[in-house]
């Protein structure tokens, strides 16, 4: 398993993490097996919602005794009242169901609290004044250790970023290309996708680099969909996906650090860790990109990877992501500069023998972003 330090935290994660919506009706022992599997998989990531409080108590249970093996994202304002779930902003039921949650998970803290399911400017003024001072308590009183926020829309999400330390967004080569909305349901609309779409919507692009150049680290939901890109017959763009592409796909975006699966079995839990010894030919997620009707990301880099290999050892793919993220700013963010001084090669050392150009599936003219690269970090 590999592991990526989720952004400006110091939390160590592991790309492959678990969503425990996989949990849902299982028995103890069910639960007790898919703990045991992903532990063994070195999988240490686990994001808590579920509509099921009774699943908590099992894992919860599960992990006794292994606490500090897992990094818990808990969900704040996602309350059970009733007999059923519902998202909450009253701030007397948030602040129950959280420490319910402390107590039917066994433990007294958790890494991130994650502010459940902010989709529009209007809620989440509504989060700033009810829910964050409290959140923020609960961090002084190490109750969290890091603030975060989750959301499907970009403008809701860019919105937050003063105030939040990790962001769990909707990611994948579909979603990218719609606009923000406060409207979830537009993201897999089929009018969403029956006009011609040309790269990845700018206030996405623009939150990803933004939380790149600030330190906040992304974890990923809905990398598949909901299961619907894996179907042609599903898939907003009627192009068969396969796991390990969404997944690559995924983690190859700017400040991505790991992708929540929802494993629903042992084998699907293992198949999914398989990812990290997977060859590459598995991961690339070019050709499916190519082939989706009405959808063209011609010019744009998508961290593909295909410039490679680059005579003088540039990772020209790298080099690019930094330039991108660098571009957006009047000056260059100082974590931005420190990524890109501490590659083992850089932009100035390219001979501009133009081979990455001619290797790119999406007509980016790579040896020309070295030029830009070389002279804006002056390396």
């Amino acid at each position: 398993m590999k592991y990526r330090k989720l952004g400006r935290t110091d939390l160590e994660v592991s790309e492959i993490a678990m969503g425990c919506e996989g949990f849902d009706g299982k028995s103890q022992t069910e639960v007790d097996e898919l703990i045991d599997a992903m532990h063994t998989a070195g999988m240490n990531f686990i994001d808590l919602y579920t509509p099921d409080p009774a699943i908590l108590k099992a894992i919860g249970s599960a992990i006794h005794g292994r606490r500090d093996a897992f990094i818990l994202q808990s969900h704040i304002c996602s309350v059970y009242k009733d007999g059923q779930y519902k998202r909450s902003r009253e701030t007397e039921e948030v602040k129950e169901a959280f420490f319910q949650r402390l107590e039917q998970m066994q433990t007294d803290h958790f890494e991130i609290g994650m502010i459940h399911y902010v989709d529009s400017l209007k809620d989440w003024q509504l989060v700033k004044q009810n829910v964050l001072p409290m959140v923020k308590e609960w961090k002084k009183q190490g109750l969290i250790r890091y603030i975060g926020l989750s959301s499907h829309n970009p403008e809701a999400a860019l919105a937050a970023l003063d105030e939040i330390d990790v962001l769990m967004f909707s990611i994948n080569p579909c979603y990218d290309l719609q606009p923000g909305s406060e409207d979830i349901e537009k993201l897999w609309a089929d009018e969403s996708y029956e006009k011609p779409l040309l790269n990845m919507d700018p206030s996405r692009k623009k939150l990803y680099e933004e939380c790149a150049a600030r330190g906040i680290g992304i974890d990923v939901m809905k990398a598949f969909g909901g299961g619907d890109l894996l179907h042609a017959d599903l898939s907003e763009a009627k192009v068969q996906l396969t796991p390990y592409e969404c997944i690559s796909y995924a983690l190859s975006r700017p400040a991505v650090a790991a992708v929540m699966t929802g494993s629903r079995s042992i084998d699907e839990l293992r198949q999914n860790a398989a990812y990290e010894e997977a060859p590459q030919s598995q991961k690339d997620y070019t050709a499916s990109l190519m082939a989706m009707p009405k959808i063209s990301w011609r010019g744009h880099c998508m961290y593909c990877g295909h410039c490679a290999p680059c005579p003088a050892g540039i990772n020209v793919a790298d080099v690019t992501k930094l330039l991108n993220l660098a571009q957006v700013h009047a000056s260059i963010p100082e974590t931005v500069n420190e990524h890109y001084m501490a590659l083992d090669h850089h932009a100035s050392e390219c001979i501009q023998c133009r081979a990455c150009d001619g290797r790119c599936p999406f007509h980016v003219e790579a040896s020309m972003n070295m030029k830009k690269a070389a002279a804006l970090f002056g390396k």
